[in-house]
């Protein structure tokens, strides 16, 4: 029997008319949806059937049509236009925080993300700097992982379980301090739908980009043709292991004026 299925999506900040966005590289607004396009995605959810899910819920694999909603980074649009929306629909997410930028301009303070933990929203880990993690000393890992953990704990007054990959990248070393700073789950940005047959440390994302039309949103929700962004994706990662972080990113951005988040 095989096992129900579930896409988790990720997001990053929304645009709001006359907010300046955090960053204005093209590289991270290509990341960055308009928050009519936002809305209008969970409505066409809540239209089709599905049910939008926390990391802590959607673990437990639901048989009813479900997606997980994330979001990375820690913008201080999750809490003023992204949570609004999702409580108009009776969706739940998982917010993932950049532990450093908080209280940053453009990124939630520490008074805002307790609020956001109020109305009932998951917090989750996304690092303590955003650094790529498998280039750093095990003793910078433990602190982009296991400080960050306890600076986000020590905020919302309770343990937090889920954490989430700066870029998708992640080696061993990665999940085995975040298996022992306490996470119960870690996600990354490789492109394949999750279920209780995968490990709860490898959790593949989707980012959804800025200029994906409302039909192909569908088609990802559903699982539709995610083996082609499967393919271009392990074609990069083989391209980045021969490169490095640096000089890859370097190339990319040169070239597409691309970006990871």
């Amino acid at each position: 029997m095989a096992h129900p299925s579930i896409i988790f999506l990720m997001y990053h900040e929304l645009e709001v008319e006359g907010r300046k966005l955090v960053q204005s590289e093209p590289g991270y607004v290509r990341y960055v949806l308009p928050l009519e396009t936002f809305r209008g995605q969970m409505e066409w959810m809540k239209d089709s059937g599905f049910r939008g899910l926390s990391v802590g819920q959607a673990i437990r694999y639901p048989q009813p049509a479900s997606v997980c909603i994330t979001f990375d980074d820690g913008c201080e649009t999750d809490l003023i236009t992204a949570a609004p929306i999702l409580r108009e629909h009776s969706f739940g997410a998982t917010f993932f925080l950049t532990a450093g930028f908080l209280g940053t301009p453009g990124y939630l303070n520490s008074s805002q993300v307790r609020e956001l933990d109020a109305l009932g929203f998951e917090i989750g880990c996304h690092s303590m700097t955003h650094a790529y993690l498998p280039d750093l000393s095990d003793l910078e890992l433990r602190r982009e992982i296991a400080e960050a953990k306890l600076t986000i704990e020590q905020i919302v007054g309770h343990p937090i379980e889920h954490f989430s990959c700066p870029g998708g990248r992640f080696d061993s070393r990665t999940l085995e301090t975040a298996r022992r700073a306490g996470f119960r789950t870690v996600a990354n940005s490789r492109f394949h739908a999750n279920s209780a047959a995968n490990s709860s440390y490898e959790l593949g994302r989707v980012a959804i980009l800025r200029d994906l039309p409302l039909a192909k949103f569908g088609a990802l929700c559903r699982g539709e043709g995610l083996w082609k962004r499967r393919f271009q994706d392990r074609a990069r990662q083989s391209v980045r292991q021969i490169l490095g972080n640096r000089t890859y990113d370097r190339l990319r951005s040169s070239l597409l004026g691309e970006s990871s988040h």
